[in-house]
């Protein structure tokens, strides 16, 4: 079995995905069932931006609920991110540069009618690159990086 990688090595993958990567699985659940969706997204300082529908089932459940969970990699060598909303975001009222951002990874909401931005921020990260990783996994809690290893 492979030897894991250190806390602090998790907590530099961890972050390094979050800034390199501009695709993600993002779930949200409403009072029926999951949803789950395929979507770009691009760093705000803490903030994770995506964009959507408005009438959207994911829009929709994050309305009901605040919070959804996010999977960044593949189920070898994956970052799992709980977020809490931070705002639905008019497409007018996104700052340019975050707009700019995202245009470059997907389409351009500022294009699209009927479209918003999602903030979401953080509030656990979990990283893991094979079951020889669980103990140890979780590098973020309650939206704070941690300087120990949990789990």
């Amino acid at each position: 079995m492979p030897t894991p990688r250190t806390h602090d090595e998790r907590l530099a993958a961890a972050r390094l995905r979050l800034q390199q990567e501009s695709q993600m699985w993002l779930s949200t659940c409403g009072r029926r069932r999951p949803h789950l969706i395929p979507v770009a997204f691009v760093g705000d300082n803490d903030a994770i931006v995506t964009a959507t529908g408005a009438s959207s089932k994911t829009v929709r459940n994050l309305r009901e609920t605040g919070w959804a969970r996010m999977a960044v990699g593949t189920t070898s060598d994956v970052v799992m991110v709980d977020t809490v909303l931070d705002g639905l975001v008019p497409v007018p009222e996104v700052d340019t540069d975050v707009a700019d951002r995202y245009a470059a990874v997907s389409h351009d909401p500022r294009k699209m009618p009927g479209y918003l931005y999602i903030r979401l921020l953080p509030r656990r990260i979990q990283v893991w690159n094979g079951f020889h990783e669980f103990p140890g996994r979780t590098v973020m809690r309650k939206g704070e990086w941690l300087p120990d290893p949990v789990d």
